[in-house]
């Protein structure tokens, strides 16, 4: 506050962060990623820490997986999430939330306080922020620094699949507004690979010179987690949780993602039956998707009705006590043409959670998110799932469990959200003071 004739008057802000994002309650490891950066950002010397995102009607009408609304934890104190309402009427079909976001950031952007700006997607979200600090720098005292991170659905939902049907302009489009970003990085080594590879078979075609940039400009950038809500897990808690779903310690294995096919639910569900497995521990499927109604019939028709629990409203505060309590954690992802794990944020929590060994497939980036620590199964094979499965199910012992447990926690840790942000901010704001 400043004293001035006898009246308080608030000072304003002097460092502000906006992260432009699919956040809460969509499912989406990076509206987690999104929501840790801010909560750092609060001990970081950011003291105006925005999340700017869509209304809640448009991420519905979208059919993205959505959480309960009343399972959603609060963010900390100081951290604004801010949902604009579209501008204009029904002339303007999808284009009234992109403009209402983009006019929100305009005046974040444009009154002159020091601003960091990052959005998690290249379509619309780095669309948006580009084109408000354009905006901004042509209307006011714009001091805004933008960070884009390029996700894998970018890459595979977007601009590959622009490359393959001949549109160039959309292609060229999301790359060129990503190589105009002050920094530009990937979540995975693997991701920066697919993005130069997409970018050079279009430079091949049209005679551009993405490819070129692109190694020269992105940097990774792994996705932030929480560690601490995984380790300060107490057996209470995890007894507490289990209990109240009708679960016990080790008396289940565990897939929690998107139910959908990428995420390879079908060759859990195909290696569980038959299975040594199925004659001791559940198998749970927890998550939302558009595959929930075919997941339930694929469950009846394999008549696993009575050892197949299908859990659609896990909340925050319960995944890391299921993921501990597990006696196994499955997830087969395999590649597909829209989609490849391009990291797998949900295999660091399950590594930092604790529990039974990681069982996963060597797609995309997901190799850097486990490192060694996890057993590797072919795509597309649940006949070698199902032995491997058995096999950590079945045959390991206890003290096989408890090492691989504390193998995978201690290569999970480097994903920590603030060494995360730090290695981050390092990066796009080098002289800036660390704070803590």
């Amino acid at each position: 506050m400043s004293i001035a004739d006898d009246t308080l008057v608030p000072s304003g802000p002097n460092r502000r962060l906006v992260i432009v994002v699919r956040a809460d309650p969509v499912i989406c490891g990076h509206s987690g990623e999104a929501r840790c950066l801010a909560e750092v950002a609060l001990t970081r010397g950011f003291d105006d820490v925005r999340i700017v995102t869509w209304p809640l009607d448009a991420l519905e009408a979208a059919g993205l997986p959505m959480k309960p609304l009343d399972g959603v934890l609060p963010y900390s104190p100081g951290i604004t999430v801010e949902r604009p309402g579209p501008v204009g009427d029904y002339r303007v079909p999808d284009g009234r939330y992109l403009s209402g976001l983009i006019g929100r950031l305009v005046e974040l952007f444009s009154d002159g306080v020091p601003t960091v700006a990052m959005s998690l997607y290249l379509s619309p979200h780095a669309i948006a922020v580009q084109e408000a600090a354009q905006v901004a720098r042509r209307i006011g005292p714009a001091r805004v620094v933008t960070v884009a991170e390029a996700v894998g659905s970018d890459i595979t939902n977007v601009v590959r699949e622009c490359v393959a049907t001949g549109r160039f302009g959309a292609a060229a489009h999301i790359l060129s507004v990503y190589l105009e970003a002050d920094h530009c990085v990937a979540v995975s080594e693997y991701t920066r690979e697919l993005i130069v590879a997409s970018a050079a078979t279009l430079d091949a075609m049209h005679g551009t010179t993405f490819a070129q940039r692109c190694r020269e400009r992105i940097a990774i950038s792994y996705p932030a987690v929480d560690s601490w809500s995984y380790l300060s897990l107490t057996e209470d808690r995890i007894a507490e949780t289990l209990a109240r779903r009708g679960l016990s310690r080790d008396g289940y294995v565990l897939f929690l993602s998107r139910i959908a096919s990428a995420k390879g639910i079908d060759d859990l569900i195909d290696a569980y039956a038959g299975s040594r497995s199925a004659e001791r521990v559940q198998l749970v499927l927890a998550g939302r998707g558009p595959q929930e109604d075919e997941v339930v019939a694929r469950v009846a028709a394999a008549g696993l009705g009575d050892r197949v629990r299908i859990l659609t409203d896990v909340d925050d505060a319960e995944k890391p006590a299921l993921m501990a309590g597990s006696a196994a954690f499955v997830l087969p992802t395999r590649e597909q043409p829209e989609f490849v794990e391009t990291f797998g944020i949900a295999l660091v929590e399950k590594a930092l959670a604790g529990g039974g060994p990681i069982i996963t497939c060597a797609t995309g980036g997901v190799p850097e998110a486990v490192g060694d620590t996890a057993l590797l199964v072919p795509q597309h094979d649940p006949t070698t799932l199902r032995t491997v499965l058995d096999e950590v199910i079945c045959d390991w012992t206890p003290t096989q469990r408890s090492e691989a447990e504390h193998y995978a926690r201690t290569h999970a840790l480097q994903f920590d959200r603030a060494q995360v942000f730090d290695r981050l901010f390092t990066l796009t704001e080098p002289s800036a003071a660390h704070v803590a």
